[in-house]
Formats: structure tokens, sequence, C-alpha cells
């Protein structure tokens, strides 16, 4: 977290001045005071500005920091089931060779029927 003396470098150990304006007669003197005062706002804001700055930067990259750990995460997790469902098709492909090897009529037999069934299915 940003300390006073961060926020506000422009300024002598972080802490404010009294700045309660001094009764002063002169109105050349009280123009002065209000030019100083009106230079120390502007400083000030420009610190704040600097200080707001950094935190916004700061965030930003933890945000994008955790954006690239989680898709890292992610791409490990979706390359996991991608191969889990290879894995999955090749041992079905291999199951469905071997029955059609064991048994060709009835494998043949089975695709007619299915054939059929989709034909009737798609006509109209």
């Amino acid at each position: 977290m940003a300390t006073t003396s961060d926020m506000a470098p422009g300024r002598k150990g972080g802490a404010s001045k009294n700045t309660t304006p001094q009764r002063n007669t002169d109105p050349q003197g009280k123009e002065r005071d209000l030019e100083a005062q009106v230079a120390q706002l502007q400083d000030d804001l420009k610190s704040i500005t600097e200080t707001l700055g950094k935190l916004t930067g700061d965030k930003v990259d933890e945000a994008r920091s955790v954006a690239a750990t989680e898709l890292r995460e992610l791409k490990r997790k979706g390359q996991h089931m991608l191969d889990e469902a290879q894995d999955q098709a090749e041992a079905v492909e291999k199951q469905l060779k071997d029955t059609i090897r064991e048994k060709p009529l009835t494998a043949v037999a089975t695709a007619l029927g299915v054939g059929f069934v989709l034909a009737l299915l798609t006509r109209h």
C-alpha cells in the first residue's frame, strides 16, 4: 500500500503543512499566498495522478499474470480431456474392428439395418 510520502512526494516528510490562510492586508501578499496555494494544489494533484497511475499499472500487471496462469491451466486441462477422448475413441475403434473380424456377417447385417433405418428417417 502506498504511504503518505509516496502519494505526495513534493511534500517534505509526507505531513501536510498548515495551510490556514494568514490575515494579510497587503493585496499583493494575498495574491502571492493564493498563487503559492494553487501551485501546491497543482503539485498535490500531480502526485496523486502519478500514484493512481502506478496503482492502476500494478493492478493491470497482476490481472494479466492471473489471466496467463488461468490460460495455461485451461490449456493443460483441455489437452488432458482431448487425450482421454482420443484414447476412448481408439478403444471403441479397436473393439469394433475386433467384433467385425469375429462376426463379419452380423456386422454387415447390422450396417444394412442401420442404413435402412436412417434412410426411412431422412425420407419425407
